[in-house]
C-alpha cells in the first residue's frame, strides 16, 4: 500500500468513527506496526496544520480523532447546532484539578484535601463528560474510583495527563484556604437563614 493510500484509509476510518480511535485499530487497519502508524498520522497531522483546512487530528492518550479547527466555529454553527457548554466554577476547576492530578482517586481522598464535601462538584463533573468511574477501591467499603476522560484532554487541549504542569504543593495548600472559606461563607449563610426564619416566624 502506498503511502497515498494509507493516509486515505486512516482518514476514513477517523472520518467514519467519529470519536477516537486507538492507534492498534487504525494499525491493523493500514497494515503497520503501531510506531510506524504514530508516525504516519503525526506527519498528516503537520500537512493539516499548514495547509488551508477545515478539518486536524488530535491525538488523545494513544488514539486518534479528527476535528473542526476552532477558527471555523462561528462558521460551523451556522448550520449545525452549538454544542453544549457549560461553566466550570472554582470549585468545580478544584476539584477537577484534584481529580486530574492524584486519580485515581476516591470521594474520600478529594475531601480530605479540600477539606469540604465533594459530592456535587463530582457528580457534576461526571455530568460534563470531563470524569469517570474507574471501577472501585480494594479496600473497605468499596469506594469508587474517579479519573479524567477524553473529554477532558479535548477540553484543555492536551494529549495526556502527563502534559498537564507540574502542580506544587502551595496550590494544595491554596486549596484547602478556599476551602476553609467556603465552609465559613456556607455557615454565615446558615445563622442567616435561621435568623430570617426566626424572624419570619
Amino acid at each position: 500500500m502506498d503511502m497515498d493510500r494509507i493516509e486515505a484509509v486512516i482518514e476514513a476510518v477517523l472520518f467514519a468513527m467519529g470519536d477516537s480511535v486507538p492507534v492498534d485499530k487504525l494499525a491493523v487497519a493500514i497494515g503497520h506496526d503501531e510506531e510506524t502508524t504514530v508516525k504516519i498520522i503525526h506527519n498528516m497531522m503537520d500537512k493539516y496544520e499548514s495547509s488551508d483546512r477545515g478539518i486536524k487530528i488530535i491525538e488523545l492518550e494513544n488514539a486518534f480523532q479528527m476535528c473542526t479547527k476552532q477558527e471555523f466555529y462561528e462558521d460551523l454553527i451556522k448550520v449545525a447546532a452549538a454544542p453544549r457548554k457549560y461553566v466550570l466554577t472554582d470549585v468545580l476547576l478544584e476539584t477537577l484539578s484534584i481529580i486530574a492530578y492524584k486519580q485515581p482517586i476516591t470521594k474520600m481522598e478529594i475531601e480530605k484535601i479540600r477539606g469540604v464535601s465533594c459530592e456535587h462538584a463530582v457528580n457534576k463533573l461526571v455530568e460534563y463528560e470531563l470524569v469517570k468511574e474507574l471501577g472501585r477501591l480494594d479496600a473497605p467499603g468499596r469506594p469508587m474510583l474517579f479519573g479524567t476522560t477524553e473529554e477532558f484532554l479535548r477540553a484543555f487541549g492536551v494529549t495526556s495527563i502527563e502534559e498537564l504542569p507540574a502542580i506544587s504543593e502551595d496550590i494544595i495548600e491554596k486549596f484547602k484556604d478556599e476551602a476553609e472559606m467556603e465552609i465559613s461563607r456556607d455557615s454565615s449563610q446558615d445563622d442567616y437563614d435561621e435568623n430570617q426564619l426566626t424572624l419570619d416566624i
